[in-house]
């Protein structure tokens, strides 16, 4: 998620499940050809198995990035054919891309010629007026030809105006019944689902008609309600860390990254969700947020927040 799911979250929530797959935020391809290329790609071998989302629409700037992505040792390039927000359709990517179904095959096809790891398009089910089954099954059809295997599929349509990318996560129906559809007509791709789900009783319901599920925002605001998904979906009967043992185990990675002067608001944001719900848990998140952006705040922060926690 963009601005959200960055190197140090996917540290942290691969603390929580050892195995399930970690997006990146979407990079466009002008970050990674023309800015800090290593501070957009680097990223912690812990994080295995790791994607990165991808953002633009020429075929040969996707083509020279996904290599460069490669290299770096990504696991699978996803291009996001969904974001509705204002500057990426200014950029010519995101959703705006699912009215050009072909330019998409071409840039799907483009990376998946010079790449050895999977490509994959994350979609909306429409948008705008081009909202019909009709309308989604001929984009797939013509994507999926370029050699794409994998479809993840955000089950809203999106607005490309009139609606902020907030209002498109939650205004427009979820249509859950599309995805199950796609998956019935294209039995041989791999169809994956997004969208408002938020807990792993609903991903197992999705999963007995779709392959996987992919959990966005409620993985962020409440991360320690996935520490099960390691034995409910890759029969990894690992002993469960408590919400106190994960921060601890994070913190043992926050010691690290400071050593580096990276700053420690950067880290501690992604971790205020831990105990989400909990007695005292706003406790937790007061302290963290008071006190972790202050010149000099190092892991004493964090260990007196989980000192008022406990």
């Amino acid at each position: 998620m963009l601005d959200w799911t960055d190197r140090h979250q996917r540290r942290f929530m691969r603390i929580i499940s050892k195995h399930a797959v970690l997006y990146t935020e979407m990079i466009t391809t002008g970050a990674i050809l023309h800015g800090d290329r290593d501070g957009h790609l680097k990223f912690n071998d812990e994080e295995h198995p790791v994607a990165i989302q991808l953002g633009g629409s020429n075929p040969k700037e996707l083509a020279e990035c996904a290599k460069i992505c490669e290299d770096y040792g990504y696991d699978e390039i996803n291009l996001n054919v969904g974001c509705p927000s204002d500057r990426v359709q200014n950029g010519r990517f995101g959703a705006c891309l699912m009215a050009e179904p072909e330019l998409v095959a071409e840039c799907m096809a483009a990376m998946s010629d010079v790449v050895d790891i999977p490509t994959t398009v994350k979609t909306r089910i429409g948008i705008d007026e081009l909202d019909s089954y009709e309308h989604l099954h001929q984009f797939i059809e013509i994507v999926k030809k370029s050699g794409v295997e994998t479809f993840i599929i955000h089950a809203r349509k999106a607005w490309l105006s009139g609606l902020s990318p907030k209002q498109n996560r939650e205004i427009p129906p979820l249509r859950y019944d599309v995805a199950y559809q796609v998956k019935k007509d294209f039995p041989e791709l791999e169809v994956i689902l997004n969208g408002g789900i938020t807990s792993l009783g609903q991903a197992e319901e999705h999963m007995k008609q779709l392959d996987g599920v992919m959990i966005g925002r409620e993985a962020y605001s409440n991360p320690y309600h996935l520490i099960e998904a390691d034995k409910r979906f890759y029969q990894d009967e690992h002993e469960l860390l408590t919400r106190v043992e994960v921060a601890k185990e994070f913190m043992h990675y926050v010691q690290n990254q400071l050593e580096q002067d990276v700053y420690l608001g950067h880290m501690t944001r992604h971790i205020l969700g831990l105990f989400h719900a909990q007695p005292r848990g706003k406790l937790w998140r007061r302290h963290l947020s008071e006190n972790a952006y202050k010149k000099g705040a190092g892991l004493e922060v964090i260990e007196k927040a989980l000192e008022l926690f406990e």
